[in-house]
């Protein structure tokens, strides 16, 4: 009898120490998984020391690049990563199951581009595209439309686009890539306004922290890119705001969106004319040339000039193919038509896209 009660004690406390380990898997203890390798040689880079901040989580890539971070309990993280002599690198993940990451690209420290082209090969040419194709966790969600109302006597937004769509971020200070996140950017403030997945919570990044950024349309689906007007000149002066790349190459064809506010000419005796102020934004498109961004001429003589030796053979081809050298649509195919004159021209995008 002492013996039947002893078994029944010792088999509670299996049962109950069984009951314990499952209900701390049924919790969520998950692996975060991915391979890091260099986005030059692409090669795979070993004893990359990857952590989610502000926790003890942590792993070493190994061989092959691989890494695991294993025993992870389900929430919100900030994944850094850091390797001596490459870029730092920081995603926002949120871990629901086992979290598989793909290839993750790094590039040196002071990599420069030797093309010089607009845009940093760190952004255009790696990150994005594994962001939105072999990151699972980082495609869908909600996309969140439309802003908040603006005061009853100012009709309109500084939004370049007022929809959340989701970037990749490349910051000045350690060439620091960030990503995972919606944004949006003020072109008054020149403020860029993130905000995490499922979240309300806003927070605000100054431009002059961020040197490229691409974010993905949510309504064209397409990738857009963006450079900081710091790196530019115009008239021999460093210019505030940033640009979009439309065209990259020998000559990229930028666009810069402008807001202005125009005010009321409402006539209250005879009620007519705009009752509320309004905040107006135009497009206005540059070429690039030795660094300093040059407003596209009107006249259609200046305009052909500037493609030097090859002014005959652009026209030529704006007349053989009818090409309106008025509308924004003419000029990105003609600094397409100019760009892919010269060796390794990648197109960026293949349209247009209005704000």
């Amino acid at each position: 009898m002492v013996i039947l009660c002893k078994f029944r004690v010792f088999f509670s406390i299996i049962v109950l120490f069984l009951g314990f380990v499952f209900e701390s898997k049924a919790q969520g203890e998950y692996k975060i998984s991915g391979i890091i390798k260099d986005g030059l040689s692409d090669q795979f880079l070993q004893g990359a020391m990857v952590t989610l901040r502000e926790t003890a989580y942590s792993a070493v890539s190994k061989d092959g690049g691989e890494f695991q971070v294993v025993k992870v309990n389900p929430n919100r993280y900030v994944l850094n990563i850091n390797v001596a002599g490459y870029q730092s690198y920081q995603a926002q993940i949120n871990v629901k199951n086992d979290l598989d990451l793909g290839v993750i690209t790094l590039f040196p420290i002071g990599y420069e581009n030797p093309e010089e082209l607009a845009l940093q090969k760190t952004i255009r040419a790696t990150n994005i595209a594994e962001l939105f194709t072999k990151r699972p966790n980082f495609i869908g969600g909600n996309q969140v439309f439309g802003i908040p109302p603006e005061p009853k006597r100012l009709v309109g937004n500084f939004y370049l686009d007022p929809k959340w769509n989701k970037a990749s971020i490349l910051l000045y200070k350690d060439n620091e890539v960030v990503e995972g996140y919606f944004v949006r950017y003020n072109i008054n403030s020149n403020n860029f306004e993130l905000r995490a997945e499922q979240e309300d919570l806003v927070s605000s990044m100054p431009g002059f922290r961020v040197q490229n950024i691409v974010w993905v349309d949510s309504e064209h689906n397409v990738p857009r890119y963006f450079v900081n007007g710091m790196d530019f000149r115009e008239d021999g002066v460093p210019i505030s705001g940033i640009f979009e790349v439309l065209v990259d190459g020998q000559m990229p064809l930028l666009r810069r969106t402008i807001a202005t506010i125009k005010t009321s000419n409402y006539n209250e005796a005879l009620m007519v004319g705009q009752r509320n102020d309004q905040i107006m934004k135009r497009n206005v498109y540059y070429f690039l040339k030795d660094k300093n961004v040059i407003e596209i001429p009107k006249k259609k003589k200046d305009f052909f000039a500037i493609f030097g030796d090859k002014a005959e053979e652009i026209k030529k081809f704006v007349d053989e193919n009818e090409v309106n050298i008025r509308l924004p649509s003419g000029y990105f195919t003609i600094f397409t038509q100019y760009n892919s004159l010269f060796e390794g021209f990648e197109p960026l995008v293949p349209k247009l896209v209005e704000n």
